[in-house]
């Protein structure tokens, strides 16, 4: 875990007084809501407090752009999950809808899922996704997707690197 520097929080506060204003505008353009652009600014001086080590930043409104924009990407996946989430649940018949906490436990598993999918190549997730969550066999995959059972294996092989990666940065 990185060690912070105690000047950290006066360094983020002075970033804050500085460039928030600008931030929100900018964010605000591209979302066309005062809110949301609102919400992302406060994200986005969260994320640096939590992961900076160091005070320099030399361009600091393109690095507050880029992480804010980041930000915006996982929101924007966030919420078209949520949207394919609950279209999903309003073709289940009523008595079979699980409880309320049933539902937030599976969304919750359903972000995290696609956190970790996001940085494969499609052919890798697609792999992935046949095998280990609607449990076809290697060769039934290789057939489907008209590719040999040794890219099959490879797919996979990196599949389950990047998501064993995914685990152990999350631990860190």
């Amino acid at each position: 875990m990185p060690v912070e520097s105690p000047a950290l929080p006066a360094a983020v506060g002075a970033l804050y007084a500085q460039h928030s204003s600008w931030l929100h505008g900018w964010l605000r353009k591209r979302m066309g809501s005062h809110c949301d652009a609102a919400d992302l600014v406060q994200d986005t001086f969260v994320k640096l407090l939590k992961t900076r080590t160091s005070l320099e930043i030399r361009a600091p409104r393109q690095y507050l752009s880029t992480v804010a924009k980041g930000l915006m990407i996982d929101l924007f996946r966030r919420r078209s999950l949520e949207q394919a989430y609950m279209e999903t649940l309003a073709s289940i018949a009523l008595a079979d809808i699980p409880s309320a906490e049933a539902q937030a436990i599976m969304f919750e598993t359903l972000v995290e899922l696609d956190r970790m999918l996001a940085g494969l190549g499609a052919k890798v997730r697609e792999v992935f996704i046949l095998s280990q969550l609607e449990g076809l066999p290697y060769a039934q995959i290789a057939t489907r997707l008209d590719i040999s059972l040794r890219s099959v294996n490879n797919h996979m092989a990196k599949a389950m690197e990047h998501v064993c990666l995914m685990q152990w940065e999350s631990v860190e």
